[in-house]
């Protein structure tokens, strides 16, 4: 419904009438003379965030009148501010809330604040029907401009359905509030009282970035391609995000939240909002968070709309946008893929009923994805991959809508493994020092084979360096990086797809079945000899391996033993060549003198791969195989 058909139904003068132009400044009375108007057991909606009318409330809390008893203040989100949880007491009023994740976490634990469970998407709904009643409207604008006409401001949620219900609606005027584009602006006449605000807007500073979360937002935007649309949060990641994506090419921004980093993205120009289904050409938010400079930005800015949570949050338009990117933090993730969702200051966006309507979302969009960021390690220094999360608090059941967790030491890729691919994907982003006893554990818990391998120097001295893509004929594009145990199953795959032939090439017998236990044994290797170089294929969400090449050093000499494989499908395209180059630059690195290689001599495609390198190659023939010398110094 719009604002002109609401004005109609509670009754009052249109904003074409002179008289409220001229008049409107007869409403400024006190916050006082406000809280006159309240009477015991009234619901009192309050704005939320930047949009907090914090000269009002703080009138409430210091009024010690009789009137104000029992009352229910209704707040999206508590910030915790002006409304104190630590003193609430309900012989004055008690706050309900929908968001348990930031500073009224505790006091919802401890009975204090009441949490309404429900999906963001919902709440205006529920305003609307009645369902949660209002009777009293406390609502932050703009100063009205010459045609009557105020601003909601930063944070539109559910003030629309708040003021058709309210009976007495009460406007703050502030003017550092900037004035915003899309469903923000609402009649002067709307307003039953307007007091002058005497209180800046509560403001959010820039988050501190260390150097583990700056490699986390660098993993999470190594998986955002050109003209994917995403949604934002606050945190350390999503500061650190946006300078990672600057160099990205027609994003767009569909998010509950609008912030400094996301503005600094738009500056940069890789945001467009081109590509978008809904709201193309616009960022789109619900809230606006973040410094003063932030506000000056959005003060009549026509690149940013805001829409209230029924359109932000709603599946169905989210998930229209094709190649929807939702990114989440978490507290903790177990080795199922099930998340501990972040509590207590500074965790904004990571309630239930906030992860939901865009975990769906990203599930309904073509190409979209869902992906947990979070460090390896707390604060604490205690671990944040775990075996089970059934005893921390804020636990996500939607472990089947987990697409990728994201840690400093790399990507966990969920989507479609089994609960054993994924406790392995999982402990190869763990830190380092937690992987030997969540091996252990996920073995005693009968989650992982019993025999699993597990090489603690490995894992101390992986190759993570080792990152290289490259573009072949008919625009192949290949990513290259060291083998990890949890490639076991994805290799497995590739040696089933090879002809009897490749395989007798491969290893020189017409071998047929590939283990568990010979396999583990492949991917679990001796760093002191072996190196291994994996590509792989297809989006990072469901990579497929598809060559594979490494070299095992003589005991002896310092020399090294070369072997390829590449899936058939693959062929002619020049990957074993780049490969071979990847490995003699490798071994160069390493102190290795050169390669030695045996190629049975039908191979020919293999022996090309060697003539047409830049290094000489010795071959002598024995018994139709080749043996082949290659010194690094010729």
């Amino acid at each position: 419904m719009n604002f002109f058909n609401r004005i109609k139904r509670k009754g009052r003068a249109a904003v074409t009438d002179p008289g409220v132009l001229s008049s409107w400044q007869e409403k400024i009375v006190t916050p006082e003379e406000v809280l006159e108007k309240i009477q015991p057991g009234m619901n009192i909606f309050l704005g939320t965030g930047m949009a907090e009318p914090r000269t009002l409330v703080k009138a409430l809390m210091a009024s010690e009148t009789p009137n104000l008893r029992d009352l229910e203040l209704i707040q999206l989100v508590s910030f915790g501010d002006v409304v104190p949880t630590q003193d609430l007491h309900s012989q004055k009023y008690r706050l309900k809330t929908f968001f348990s994740g930031w500073v009224a976490s505790e006091a919802i634990s401890e009975g204090r604040v009441d949490l309404i469970p429900s999906r963001f998407s919902r709440i205006p709904r529920l305003i609307e029907s009645g369902q949660i009643p209002i009777d009293v409207a406390f609502v932050q604008v703009s100063p009205p401009n010459e045609a009557g006409y105020c601003s909601l401001g930063v944070a539109v949620d559910a003030a629309r359905q708040a003021m058709e219900r309210a009976s007495l609606v009460v406007g703050e005027i502030n003017t550092d509030i900037p004035i915003t584009f899309g469903d923000t602006f609402t009649a002067i006449s709307d307003f039953d009282l307007l007091v002058y605000s005497t209180e800046p807007p509560v403001y959010f500073q820039r988050w501190p970035v260390d150097a583990v979360y700056d490699q986390v937002a660098a993993n999470v935007a190594a998986l955002i391609e050109d003209g994917s649309c995403l949604a934002f949060s606050i945190g350390p990641v999503f500061e650190a995000l946006g300078r990672h994506l600057a160099h990205k090419r027609h994003l767009g921004i569909y998010s509950p939240f609008f912030t400094d980093p996301v503005m600094d993205l738009v500056k940069s120009g890789a945001v467009t909002n081109r590509r978008k289904e809904n709201w193309r050409g616009k960022s789109l938010a619900s809230y606006g968070l973040g410094t003063p400079d932030l506000m000056a930005w959005l003060n009549r800015n026509p690149l940013v709309e805001f829409q209230g949570i029924d359109t932000v949050f709603d599946p169905n338009q989210i998930g229209s946008n094709a190649g929807f990117v939702a990114i989440h933090n978490a507290q903790k993730v177990d080795l199922s893929g099930a998340i501990a969702l972040n509590s207590g200051y500074g965790n904004m966006a990571v309630a239930q009923g906030v992860v939901m309507d865009f975990l769906i979302g990203a599930e309904l969009s073509p190409g979209g994805r869902n992906i947990f960021a979070l460090p390896s390690r707390n604060q604490k220094g205690r671990p944040n991959i775990i075996v089970s999360i059934k005893e921390f608090s804020n636990p996500s059941s939607l472990r089947e809508s987990v697409d990728m967790v994201v840690t400093e030491y790399g990507v966990a890729s969920l989507r479609g493994r089994t609960l054993r691919e994924r406790a392995m994907a999982l402990i190869d982003i763990a830190h380092p020092d937690d992987r030997e006893a969540l091996v252990e554990q996920a073995k005693t818990a009968k989650i992982i084979y019993p025999d699993q391998i597990f090489s603690a120097e490995c894992v101390r001295r992986y190759p993570s360096d080792i990152a290289a893509q490259q573009t072949f004929k008919g625009g192949v594009t290949i990513r290259f990086r060291a083998i990890k145990p949890s490639d076991e199953e994805d290799l497995r795959r590739l040696f089933y797809r090879f002809s009897d032939e490749s395989v007798y090439y491969r290893y020189f017998s017409p071998i047929k079945t590939m283990p568990h236990k010979q396999m583990q044994e492949y991917v679990n290797l001796d760093c002191d000899r072996t190196l291994s170089i994996v590509g792989v294929v297809g989006e990072s969400c469901k990579e497929r391996i598809i060559a594979e090449a490494r070299y095992v050093k003589d005991l002896v000499r310092p020399y090294a033993d070369l072997a390829f494989a590449v899936d058939e499908n693959y062929h002619g395209l020049g990957v074993a060549s780049y490969l071979y180059k990847m490995l003699v630059q490798l071994a160069k690195e390493r102190g290795l003198k050169g390669f030695t290689a045996d190629v049975l001599a039908s191979n020919k495609p293999m022996m090309r791969v060697f003539e047409k390198g830049d290094l000489t190659v010795k071959a002598q023939l024995d018994q139709d195989i080749y043996k082949l010398a290659i010194r690094f110094d010729d």
